[in-house]
């Protein structure tokens, strides 16, 4: 058993709320900048008494229309700034912000609205407005759907106007730092979602130690921006959001991760980026193919294996005089443009959701943007470990920040410590007290080991441990990610439980596909080029390339790619992307009863 801990930094008062810095700086700096709103596909400034008057007018709303102090309210939407406003008017009246992704099913709606005991659910659209009317019957605490778009909100904001600043003063501050402020229900990999209780302490612990630990840097910069994209439902971007009021970093919010989103980074100029890894993939994979396209292959491998060996150096202490050089020259040939295409003043970026790869995170950070990678889950207010630009162990997710401690179990599960691990789940005794050893500690559930330096690598998932017929112990987690890192991937999922040899069913990324059949002369679509041999020797370099990071008895022996990617829509995946790996197997049985029977 190893374990490390960090001393606080940071102690949160009794009498702390998450919106006080939002009244607050209303107050000492009306007219400073507190995000930037886009209208009109125009980016405009929102001062601190623009954004404090725009929650209180949402919180007397909601006073008038009879929410009471812990009271649950659902919030049903795409990343916009309505999003940041509603939840910290919630909270301005003493609510608790229950987030649904905007993608979820009928189904998942009633779920966690019924579960919750919601007695009101804003929804962006009128679609997602007859979504919860679908299901309305069977929610017999649900009072109020209300309408953000088509000047709803400022309808339903206009019902509070005869609500007393006293009258809201009194309830943004009747309660204390340890109630309830937000339900987040976890993705439902394995059944029903459960929700994680966080109270204003834990996520006031976290962001303030976070931003006086590791994220020190990222937070302090002078003339801080960043553009949230990820939704915002997630506890990833949410703590983000969290994190920019706090440390009076600018922010915008942008409703998807689509092509134009690079487009609005030369506009909004961020200094730091929030993203999972994909998106750093495709990034890399545009630049490649772009690259490529313009018969300029050769230059730009050559300035990536550049940026790999320079960031290795750094590591290392020593950059040779030579690697200076070059690095030097494909800075301007190569590097800049990169730069630039993410706005050209970032210096950092936050990756989480999973592991990023040390050969992608030493590329960027050669290039100029260092992304810090952490680790955590919904039920420990998002982080629980993170890099640091000082320190970043690339490979690794981190060491605790302060006033956290971890600690691995003789089976290797990650446990972890602290004022940001969640109060319970809501509803949920049994899983509560499972969640929890005998000493107080949290199961993450997580396979994990700790260097002498106390940073956590992630080496799999507890539960997603194959167990092959001669009895080895396969993480899927480490071969699926050195896969996934090759550009013609989207998914993959290995299999091989009680079986002879592992495998893997592998999904083909639509955007890639397009540019490799116009490098090899090739047309049809996924389903009819998957078992085009020169199709199939691709993946086979992706695999081996994962192959060479386990032993024989781990490696992929074979493998299917599939017509189609794995999606939400068709229950594969969860609204955060992570794998629904019971139900993949399900789906695709005849397929993976194909592999063993060759």
């Amino acid at each position: 058993m190893r374990e490390y801990s960090r001393p606080v930094k940071v102690e949160i008062s009794q009498d702390a709320r998450l919106p006080d810095t939002v009244f607050a700086r209303a107050t000492e700096e009306p007219t400073a900048v507190a995000l930037r709103r886009q209208e009109s596909g125009q980016w405009h400034d929102v001062t601190c008494k623009q954004f404090r008057d725009d929650v209180a007018a949402t919180a007397k709303a909601l006073i008038a229309a009879g929410v009471e102090h812990g009271d649950r309210v659902a919030l049903m939407s795409r990343t916009r700034y309505e999003w940041t406003t509603i939840d910290y008017a919630i909270w301005s009246v003493g609510g608790v912000t229950v987030p649904i992704y905007d993608t979820s099913s009928a189904d998942q709606t009633q779920w966690i609205l019924s579960d919750s005991g919601s007695k009101a659910v804003f929804v962006e659209t009128a679609e997602h407005a007859e979504r919860v009317r679908s299901v309305r019957s069977s929610l017999t605490e649900l009072r109020d759907v209300w309408v953000i778009e088509g000047g709803a909100l400022d309808e339903f904001t206009e019902q509070g106007t005869e609500i007393e600043d006293s009258t809201l003063e009194e309830r943004r501050t009747a309660g204390d730092v340890d109630e309830l402020a937000t339900l987040i229900y976890t993705s439902g990999t394995t059944g029903r979602p459960k929700g994680c209780e966080l109270t204003h302490r834990n996520i006031l612990f976290t962001i303030k130690n976070v931003n006086h630990g590791p994220m020190e840097a990222v937070f302090s910069q002078p003339d801080r921006s960043t553009i949230l994209f990820l939704p915002l439902a997630h506890s990833f971007a949410r703590i983000i959001q969290v994190g920019c009021i706090e440390s009076q970093t600018v922010m915008g919010h942008f409703p998807t991760t689509g092509p134009e989103l690079i487009d609005q980074f030369s506009v909004f100029k961020p200094t730091f980026l929030l993203a999972v890894p994909r998106v750093f993939e495709k990034v890399y994979n545009k630049a490649e193919q772009k690259a490529v396209s313009e018969g300029k292959g050769k230059i730009f491998h050559a300035a990536v294996e550049a940026a790999i060996a320079y960031s290795r150096a750094l590591d290392s202490g020593h950059v040779p005089v030579t690697l200076r050089l070059k690095h030097a020259v494909f800075g301007k040939l190569v590097y800049s443009k990169l730069m630039d295409r993410m706005g050209g003043h970032a210096r950092y970026a936050v990756s989480g959701g999973s592991a990023l790869g040390e050969r992608l995170g030493h590329f960027f950070r050669g290039v100029g943007l260092t992304i810090i990678e952490g680790y955590g889950l919904t039920e420990t207010s998002a982080p629980t470990a993170a890099n640091s630009p000082e320190l970043n162990k690339i490979g690794t997710v981190g060491a605790p920040f302060p006033g956290v401690s971890i600690r691995i179990a003789d089976d290797g599960e990650v446990l972890c410590k602290g004022d940001h691990i969640m109060r319970g789940y809501w509803n949920n005794p049994k899983a509560t007290e499972e969640a929890f050893d005998e000493d107080g500690w949290y199961r993450t559930g997580d396979l994990g080991s700790l260097d002498e330096d106390g940073y956590l690598t992630i080496t799999g998932r507890k539960k997603e441990i194959i167990v092959t017929a001669a009895g080895k112990n396969v993480a899927p987690a480490v071969i699926e990610d050195r896969i996934r890192s090759n550009p013609l991937v989207s998914q993959c999922m290995v299999v091989g439980d009680n079986r002879n040899f592992v495998s893997a069913l592998i999904t083909i990324d639509s955007e890639a596909l397009e540019f490799w059949k116009q490098q090899n002369s090739k047309s049809g679509d996924t389903a009819d080029l998957s078992e085009d041999p020169d199709l199939v020797a691709e993946v086979q370099k992706a695999i081996d390339h994962a192959n060479e990071a386990v032993s024989k008895a781990e490696s992929v022996r074979k493998f299917k790619i599939l017509p189609t990617d794995f999606s939400e829509e068709e229950g594969q995946m969860t609204a955060s992307l992570k794998l629904k790996r019971h139900v993949v197997a399900k789906q695709f049985s005849n397929e993976i009863e194909e592999i063993y029977a060759g």
